[in-house]
């Protein structure tokens, strides 16, 4: 058995798990990242990225369908070449991925870890066994769908990573879940034609946001045809293949071709032996402190097997912190707020706190904005949130037409410590749709100029 010996061992080469490789190797420190699958993790190679690809297709070919009046069109689509363009994407990403590796000194090897203790992992590859001592050990292992027992994955049950890599449009789709992965998959196959429903076992969709935010969404599944059940369980399928499904007052089939699970993500705590570490666990996760360090000195985990929010920017921010602490500087987890963006139509951001008793909010709705009037897009609305005595902003959420590309503005906001003043006080760019902040801002000061 070859033996390779390195400063940081990073298990899981995720957004977090890549990130911390790259930082640490432009530290200095001599590091080897362990993963069977391309560089990039689920994110890159099965979600975040390959969904939005889809989600963008779709868009695309509905509005072909639901143009400016005076435009007409027409189109039809070849899934098997959306695909293929998306699966472009990811490789031209892995390989970038695997550039800065390289560039920053980190080595990658491909293949399956098992630690044997908190300071070495035999790593099984194609080109055999290795031996790998690391001095400091950072657990990246991620997350992976959930399996329903009464619905197991095969034949026409399918996760995620399946739906984003169909051949054909099913005309019949089924989704169980109506969180963010269930609801941007539905909504894409449904503007590219598919018949689709939403089964959702709580009242109501996408339950982490409140329902102000969320009925925007739910007004447009509907205009796009897409029904949607809530306070519904899914059972098995029938002895004829359909889907069973009930509430508390009934029951029916549906009929699907395909039926997607998004039951949520469960974090992989037992991959890569971690289980034998003994690691001081939170539930599923695994406990970390401040600075991502487990109940074992010298190990640390970041990302989605350290729990809520399993974000990859989270992720990212952790890795990159760990590699830092690991070359000797001093960092600490600091962040204020993380932003959580939700790619269904219209899209939602939430940073920070939502309203509540004693807080000042001021909201200004998509429909008094130039911007959103010339794209046809109206729904939806931006609200902040701020403390009554000094303004400091506690919180931005939005929902409309692209508004995810202004959640880096309001992370900024509320990590700068800025006060309605602050914001009001810049100039903003006409027309944008971010003008819609600088009025929430002055509505919420009393003083609103446009509504």
């Amino acid at each position: 058995m070859r033996e390779i010996s390195c400063k940081l061992l990073v298990i899981g080469a995720g957004p977090g798990g890549y990130v911390c490789a790259i930082r640490a190797g432009q530290l200095g420190v001599d590091t080897v990242i362990v993963d069977p699958a391309p560089p990039g993790g689920t994110c890159l190679n099965v979600g975040c990225i390959p969904s939005k690809a889809l989600i963008h297709a779709a868009e695309d070919f509905h509005r072909l369908h639901a143009l400016t009046p005076g435009i007409t069109a027409t189109g039809t689509v070849d899934l098997a070449q959306v695909m293929a363009w998306k699966n472009g994407i990811v490789t031209r990403l892995t390989g970038g991925v695997q550039g800065l590796l390289r560039k920053a000194g980190a080595r990658l090897i491909t293949g399956t870890a098992t630690l044997r203790d908190g300071k070495t992992a035999r790593v099984a590859t194609p080109e055999g066994e290795v031996l790998v001592r690391a001095e400091a050990v950072v657990l990246a292992t991620g997350s992976e769908p959930v399996e329903l027992r009464t619905l197991p994955f095969g034949g026409k049950v399918i996760s995620s990573t399946e739906a984003l890599a169909l051949a054909e449009i099913p005309a019949r789709l089924a989704v169980i879940g109506g969180g963010y992965i269930g609801l941007e998959l539905g909504t894409a196959f449904a503007k590219l034609g598919a018949q689709v429903t939403v089964v959702e076992a709580a009242p109501r969709i996408l339950p982490q946001y409140d329902d102000a935010l969320t009925r925007p969404v739910l007004a447009r599944l509907s205009a796009l045809g897409v029904r949607v059940l809530t306070g519904a369980r899914a059972g098995g399928l029938s002895p004829r293949g359909a889907l069973r499904i009930a509430t508390d007052d009934w029951a029916e089939e549906i009929e699907a071709d395909r039926i997607l699970v998004t039951a949520g993500r469960r974090p992989r705590s037992a991959a890569a032996g971690i289980p034998g570490l003994d690691l001081d666990m939170e539930g599923a996760f695994l406990r970390i402190d401040a600075q991502c360090r487990t109940s074992m000195k010298g190990v640390y985990a970041i990302g989605d097997v350290t729990g809520e929010p399993m974000l990859a920017h989270r992720a990212m921010a952790q890795g990159e912190m760990v590699a830092e602490i690991v070359a000797g500087l001093p960092r600490a987890w600091d962040k204020r707020a993380i932003p959580a963006v939700c790619f269904t139509d219209p899209e939602i951001v939430s940073v920070g706190q939502a309203p509540g008793d004693g807080t000042l909010t001021g909201l200004f709705p998509f429909a008094a904005n130039g911007k959103a009037m010339t794209e046809a897009r109206e729904d939806g609305f931006l609200r902040i949130t701020a403390r009554p005595d000094t303004h400091e902003v506690l919180g931005i959420q939005a929902v409309g037409a692209g508004v995810a590309e202004l959640a880096a503005g309001f992370a900024l906001a509320i990590e700068m410590g800025a006060r309605l003043e602050d914001i009001t006080g810049t100039i903003h760019a006409h027309p944008t749709r971010g003008e819609a902040l600088h009025e929430a801002c002055l509505r919420a000061l009393g003083h609103a100029l446009h509504i």
